[in-house]
């Protein structure tokens, strides 16, 4: 068990997965403060029986992922922690067991090409959203 996230597009008749991650705790952080800034959509009034930001679908639009895209560039995604979301996500050794170097970090060119893929969704008219589940 622990923090699984993925990442979509919908089109007329099924979602179409872009990206999936698992405890990158730092990306959980960035979009639960989205998800806070949005108004909490899906909240427990909502329906959603927990009432945090888990198993609850963030739409995401082009000025979220240019907000994404600057915060990966500039090594910065907020330090976050959760029972279930593992160690620093920045801090991870690299496959030769050595740290990253400043301003790199395990998941960062995932994180770019999700952004990426993402971006040209939304060109082609579907939505983009990211959902977790812990």
């Amino acid at each position: 068990m622990g923090l699984d996230q993925y990442a979509y597009y919908e089109t007329d008749n099924s979602e179409e997965p872009i990206c999936e991650w698992r405890k990158h705790n730092r990306l959980q952080g960035w979009m639960e403060q989205l998800w806070e800034d949005k108004g909490r959509p899906g909240n427990a009034s909502d329906g959603n029986p927990l009432g945090d930001f888990n198993c609850v679908p963030l739409e995401l639009s082009e000025d979220d992922l240019d907000a994404l895209e600057e915060a990966l560039e500039s090594f910065d995604l907020p330090e976050t922690a959760g029972f279930f979301f593992g160690s620093d996500s920045y801090f991870w050794e690299n496959e030769d067991g050595k740290p990253y170097p400043e301003n790199e970090y395990f998941y960062k060119e995932q994180d770019i090409d999700f952004v990426k893929k993402a971006k040209q969704a939304l060109t082609e008219g579907h939505k983009v959203f990211y959902n977790c589940w812990y």
